[in-house]
């Protein structure tokens, strides 16, 4: 996390990279989603099978090591895209809602796949909904069409509401298959 806000202001700041803030927002929704494949599951975890059997293991544990992540990157990338110009990307808190939301949908995903599995196709889809724009653009106008994907996927009250779904959706699934944590297998 420190190294995405550190190398997010470096580019913007330091070396007047007048895109920043679009590339901080592409990315910031899968930080929260990278730091809870690294804190859950066996490969992360060498008492993985203890702290799972215990009666705070599990989903618990799951969502008490979510917690800990969302607490730190939501203030950090936040303050961090507030720094920054914003040259036509979306409002530094854009990313919040998405951000919670993709952490939800990797571990109601985790539920079925496992949580490598689960983070790697989360965070995967999410960056190619968003950087698949600019594969084709010439480099001079590739920071405009991250700004402009980024406009379509966070901006506007029904794009918030659409993410405010799937995070209540996750949720829900993730309540439903909240057994399946018990034995999460290392996939």
């Amino acid at each position: 996390m420190l190294v995405v806000a550190a190398g997010a202001m470096a580019l913007g700041l330091g070396g007047g990279f007048s895109g920043t803030r679009a590339l901080l927002l592409a990315i910031a929704p899968v930080v929260p989603v990278a730091g809870v494949a690294l804190s859950y599951g066996p490969h992360a975890d060498p008492m993985y099978e203890v702290a799972a059997a215990s009666p705070g293991g599990g989903l618990r544990l799951a969502l008490t090591r979510t917690l800990a992540v969302l607490a730190v990157s939501l203030p950090l990338l936040t303050f961090t895209g507030l720094l920054l110009p914003a040259s036509g990307a979306p409002a530094a808190a854009a990313w919040l809602l998405p951000g919670l939301a993709l952490t939800l949908v990797s571990l109601a995903l985790a539920s079925f796949v496992g949580c490598r599995t689960a983070t790697g196709v989360t965070a995967g889809g999410w960056l190619c909904a968003v950087l698949a724009p600019t594969v084709t653009a010439p480099a001079a106008e590739s920071s405009a069409r991250v700004a402009e994907q980024l406009s379509r996927c966070l901006d506007g009250a029904g794009t918030q509401g659409a993410w405010a779904a799937a995070a209540a959706l996750s949720a829900v699934l993730l309540t439903v298959r909240r057994s399946a944590f018990d034995n999460l297998l290392p996939r």
